[in-house]
């Protein structure tokens, strides 16, 4: 688990629910992140409910925002052309474009993070918690998923595709990346829920939050 500095940037009452371990919290909303390395779906276990949070480490020190306070933005360098073959056919026509931040870093965009390292080991049923996409509005579609020998089959989100569960485990202490392609530019609005089982059988969640994608 990386070591890392934090400060918790969230609004209203939910930052009285959410500014636990001694974080300060403050609002910021308008906020948009474009570059660096962001963790996008970055989930916390206050002993209480589980959070969704937006993880900041391009800075130093991070810092971490409400989802609602800021814009995750796929700038227009992050245009894709789609290959050819069965593998990408989730991400639309062979040869047409769409807006990928990629598994892999790139200095030049946003590059998003998955991240439970803020859940302790032991807590959960099988030290996972469970984000699902319920919902999706914009333009086009969004899919999350993992390269491979085949794409298609390493889907964890296809918002145009009801075979998906369009639910990820998230195990304690992880932390990945993963490919986010938005198959037209515009403005997104997704909304995701974090919700998992104590040791003792005891349901937590689920709790959601939206997030602002804007793309192109």
């Amino acid at each position: 688990m990386r070591a890392f500095t934090r400060s918790l940037t969230l609004a209203g009452t939910v930052a009285a629910t959410l500014a636990v371990g001694g974080l300060t919290a403050a609002h910021a909303a308008g906020t948009t992140l474009s570059t660096g390395h962001v963790d996008v779906l970055d989930v916390e276990y206050d002993g209480t409910g589980l959070a969704l949070h937006v993880h900041d480490e391009s800075v130093t020190p991070g810092v971490e925002y409400a989802p609602a306070d800021v814009v995750l933005r796929a700038l227009p360098a992050a245009a894709y052309t789609v290959p050819t073959g069965t593998c990408y056919s989730h991400l639309g026509t062979a040869g047409s474009t769409v807006y990928r931040l990629p598994q892999t870093q790139n200095a030049d965009l946003l590059w998003p993070g998955i991240s439970g390292e803020h859940l302790t080991a032991g807590v959960f049923r099988s030290d996972t918690v469970q984000v699902k996409l319920v919902s999706l509005s914009g333009p086009g579609k969004l899919t999350v998923y993992k390269n491979g020998l085949c794409p298609r089959n390493n889907r964890s989100y296809d918002s145009g595709d009801a075979t998906v569960a369009n639910t990820r485990d998230i195990a304690a202490g992880e932390h990945d990346h993963a490919n986010w392609v938005f198959t037209k530019a515009g403005s997104y609005t997704a909304t995701f829920a974090v919700s998992g089982t104590l040791t003792n059988g005891t349901p937590v969640g689920p709790t959601s939050a939206t997030y602002t994608f804007q793309v192109g």
